[in-house]
């Protein structure tokens, strides 16, 4: 599709900066084009929402789509990769890799309704996020055009940006004085750039926004109770919530212990090495409650499985690959196992660390009598001799065999 051809395009817009200047941009550089701006709100600080409208149609969109998808987001995209077990690189909740896909898939859905021809979207061409963004795009709707502004203009700066902006008489809030880059969801805020650009440089005060510091955190812990369905955290200290609402509960009860600070150097799909600092407060209380409960429930192997498929997961939703049908069949494995994951965990929460220190489960597979140090009439101790015999069978016939060679 020429530019010409192109005559509607939404962009996924919120309000900062480069969103700002993206608007006249795409008008100037697409003539005759009409932008639609689309704002997603998944739990981003809601001072950000307001006059946000007022800020896209004065940067030159045609009309303004703000579409609330906090309790879709936390429940049909956070709690099933909490049910796989997730973690990228062993350590990040992926707050930011799991709102892409519904922040794109609602962007389409409005792209569809008001009969756009293309999609845009802010992301950078050195991130993970452009990924993100167009492999969603593709899934859902192959024949719009994609836009990528950052990888066409020659704005290669804030200074650059904020210029461009003045010059057209388009009203911003944002100034040069911005260290940080943050992204925020109900799941996570995620901080990079500023000092975090040296990886010898410690994090300092500024680099966190949620969660106290652990050493100003309170000297006495405190214990949250965690209820559980089928892998899904659905109470808070006895509390039935909604999973946006167990989540920000969470987050407000964990932040001030200073719990879920990673301070991380990830490997970008792109192949560029990135440093971030993230707050999971709520997320990481909930992640040491499933795991509480699943050390209880799942036996070995499926443990193993369990295990197996977060790596996996980790990977394909890091990579922006929500709407492949491998995610969807890792998710239907996860599934199953998560139908016992059900119980009740107290979470201690103290200067940084969240601990299961009480499990318990209508389905678990720990007895106390098979367990105990005691005499128990459900273990024969001299059956474990065969077994043994029997599991070490391949290294015993290994060992005769070395002997004849001798």
């Amino acid at each position: 599709m020429k530019q010409s051809e192109i005559k509607k395009v939404v962009l996924a817009y919120s309000g900062g900066l480069d969103t700002s200047a993206i608007i006249p941009w795409l008008k100037e550089n697409y003539e005759g084009c009409e932008v639609v701006a689309f704002v997603a709100n998944v739990g981003q600080d809601q001072q950000e929402l307001v006059d946000v409208e007022k800020k896209a149609l004065a940067s030159g969109a045609s009309s303004c789509f703000i579409v609330d998808l906090r309790e879709e987001f936390v429940k049909d995209y956070v709690y099933p990769v909490l049910k796989t077990g997730a973690l990228y690189e062993g350590t990040y909740l992926l707050g930011t890799s799991m709102a892409r896909p519904i922040i794109a898939k609602a962007q389409v859905e409005v792209a569809l309704k008001v009969g756009a021809d293309a999609l845009c979207h802010g992301a950078t061409g050195k991130g993970n996020d452009q990924v993100r963004f167009e492999t969603t795009y593709t899934a859902l709707a192959p024949h719009l055009k994609v836009i990528a502004p950052w990888r066409e203009w020659n704005l290669r700066s804030r200074e650059a940006l904020l210029n461009y902006l003045k010059e057209r008489n388009i009203p911003t809030t944002a100034s040069l004085e911005k260290i940080y880059s943050r992204d925020e969801n109900a799941w996570h805020i995620s901080t990079e750039g500023g000092v975090l650009e040296s990886t010898w440089n410690a994090a300092n005060a500024d680099c966190w926004a949620w969660t106290v510091s652990p050493e100003e955190a309170p000297d006495k812990a405190e214990l949250v109770t965690i209820g559980i369905k089928k892998g899904e955290v659905v109470s808070v200290n006895g509390k039935e919530l909604s999973p946006y609402h167990c989540v920000s509960l969470l987050n407000q009860i964990g932040a001030k212990h200073g719990i879920g600070r990673v301070d991380i150097i990830e490997n970008r799909l792109v192949g560029i090495k990135s440093r971030g600092c993230y707050e999971t407060p709520g997320g990481t209380i909930m992640i040491e409650a499933l795991r509480g409960l699943e050390q209880l429930v799942l036996d070995r192997d499926s443990f193993k499985w369990r295990e197996q498929l977060g790596l996996e997961m980790s990977y394909v939703v890091y990579d922006g690959r929500w709407f492949a049908p491998y995610r969807r069949s890792l998710q239907a494995a996860a599934e199953v196992l998560a139908e016992d994951v059900t119980g009740e965990v107290i979470v201690k929460l103290y200067k940084g660390s969240a601990t299961a220190i009480q499990k318990k489960s209508p389905n678990s597979l720990y007895n106390e009598e098979f367990a105990t140090f005691g005499e128990d009439e459900v273990y024969d101790h001299s059956h474990a001799g065969g077994f043994i015999r029997l599991f070490s069978l391949s290294s015993r016939i290994r060992a005769l065999n070395e002997e004849k060679k001798k």
